[in-house]
């Protein structure tokens, strides 16, 4: 691994949701409410607005990107002429609907938070993990699950692995032919006062786990070890890890999303950047 991250883009306002497609790393920025894109030289482009604030990004076959949008609890869909509503994710969200992972045949898997993080007292409770098939319909697939975040899928499309967000752990299921889930089981769980919230799958089974409390990104082993911890930066104790992805050639590119604000104020502080790192073992699955 390279010594030490290089800046690739500042001056966002909360990115999240990192994903690298056609040699180029997508993202949400929620404070914002839009999704963009960055090369590896640092060059960015505006992609779409998403008024109710993007969340997960994802892909169908045919190459139509596919968009969470938080608030309204709707997933998108950007065709050439424009967002169109794929599902209305309400009856089933507790919470913001959030990050998402879109699998080879097109199905897209949603977490969403399951209570009101802005509220006071804030009352944590359990929520599912949606399915949107790409006919728009939604299926509860994964119940009792505390604020699912981030999502991969492995290379051979078998097991799904979410970052419960609320739980300090990663969960995995089988996935079944027909995209249902079974066989709930513990990957790994977190440590020390770590969260998940964006992750990434390498080619050795680590996943890069972004841990926001503990201002880290930390690659976890199925178990529960942790092998690698890079500082979200300065300043330290301050600036959040948010999310993370493996992507550019050889996938070998790590880049790591932070911020300082959280998402209320995030517009006009503008604390959120994302920094890249080479890693020596590369990235797999899906996203």
């Amino acid at each position: 691994m390279a010594e030490h991250p290089r800046l690739l883009l500042d001056g966002l306002a909360f990115g999240e949701g990192p994903r690298w497609y056609d040699e180029r790393l997508y993202f949400s920025d929620i404070g914002a409410r839009e999704v963009r894109s960055v090369d590896l030289a640092g060059h960015s482009e505006h992609i779409v607005r998403v008024p109710f604030r993007p969340s997960g990004l994802g892909w169908l076959p045919d190459g139509r990107l596919l968009v969470v949008s938080m608030t309204d609890h709707r997933l998108l869909r950007l065709d050439p002429t424009g967002l169109v509503a794929v599902a209305d994710l309400s009856p089933y969200c507790g919470g913001h609907a959030n990050d998402m992972v879109v699998d080879a045949a097109g199905r897209a898997y949603i977490g969403n938070m399951g209570f009101d993080l802005e509220a006071e007292p804030m009352e944590v409770r359990p929520t599912g993990l949606l399915r949107v098939d790409p006919d728009g319909t939604v299926r509860v697939v994964a119940q009792e699950l505390i604020a699912p975040n981030g999502m991969v899928i492995t290379p051979d499309g078998a097991t799904l692995i979410v970052g419960e967000s609320g739980g300090a752990r990663l969960t995995a299921f089988d996935i079944a032919a027909d995209g249902s889930l079974s066989n709930r089981r513990s990957y790994a769980g977190l440590e020390g006062g770590a969260v998940p919230d964006g992750i990434c799958l390498d080619v050795q089974g680590g996943v890069w786990v972004a841990s926001p409390t503990t201002f880290e990104f930390l690659r976890v082993l199925e178990g529960g070890g942790v092998s690698d911890r890079i500082p979200a930066g300065e300043p330290a104790g301050k600036r959040k890890a948010i999310a993370c992805m493996l992507g550019g050639p050889q996938r070998r590119s790590l880049f790591l999303i932070s911020s300082v604000t959280m998402i209320e104020g995030a517009e006009e502080a503008r604390t959120s950047r994302i920094d890249v790192v080479e890693v020596d073992i590369p990235g797999a699955g899906r996203p």
